[in-house]
């Protein structure tokens, strides 16, 4: 049974999806969703301590969804890059994926302010990503690699809305990789059949 605490949090961020984080206060926030900034200070003590519950929920709710995902068979050959891919830009996904990145532009411009937030969730994705990864290819870089492509390409359609032309990017890249990895076998001499099986990662 969700609390009155539970309740105002999916408000806050219904919220904040539609406003933004950039220009948040208490007093025009509690007005917007037909509270009083008296009721969240008693909920959240304090407007740091709301946005980080805020952040951390948002966060959860996102890690859980992508998690779920990835323990869904996959029946069309997708691969996991890909599916992640798909799975960002859907409309149910995408304004919380969007403001997250928000959140890393004002970390970028306000560290003290923001960095806090965007430093405890960043590690989870990082997880994420590691976890999709063949064992032999989870290497801080690599995951820094495939990090910073999927970042790019995301913002790449936050500036023009072309997500088709993303999802081509990401494809391609997926092949970059797989081309890589059948040249690093041919050089140590392992079967190519061995080589073309990680393409399923």
């Amino acid at each position: 049974m969700q609390t009155r605490k539970d309740i105002l949090t999916s408000e806050i961020i219904d919220h904040v999806v539609r406003h933004g984080l950039a220009d948040l206060s208490l007093r025009p926030l509690a007005d917007a969703i037909g509270t009083s900034a008296r009721l969240l200070i008693y909920h959240y003590k304090s407007k740091e301590a709301l946005l980080g519950e805020v952040l951390d929920t948002m966060q959860t709710r996102l890690r859980q969804s992508f998690a779920e995902l990835l323990q869904t068979p996959v029946t069309t050959g997708e691969r996991p890059l890909r599916l992640f891919w798909n799975w960002a830009i859907d409309k149910r996904n995408f304004p919380y994926m969007k403001l997250l990145y928000e959140l890393q532009m004002l970390a970028a411009r306000s560290p003290a302010t923001y960095g806090q937030y965007l430093q405890r969730n960043s590690v989870h994705w990082t997880d994420l990503i590691a976890q999709a990864l063949p064992e032999d290819e989870r290497t801080t870089a690599m995951t820094a690699l495939v990090g910073a492509v999927f970042d790019g390409l995301f913002l790449e359609v936050i500036s023009t809305g072309d997500s088709e032309r993303g999802g081509q990017a990401i494809d391609h890249f997926i092949a970059l990789v797989d081309d890589a990895r059948i040249v690093r076998a041919n050089r140590a001499g392992v079967p190519a059949a061995k080589a073309a099986s990680k393409r399923k990662k």
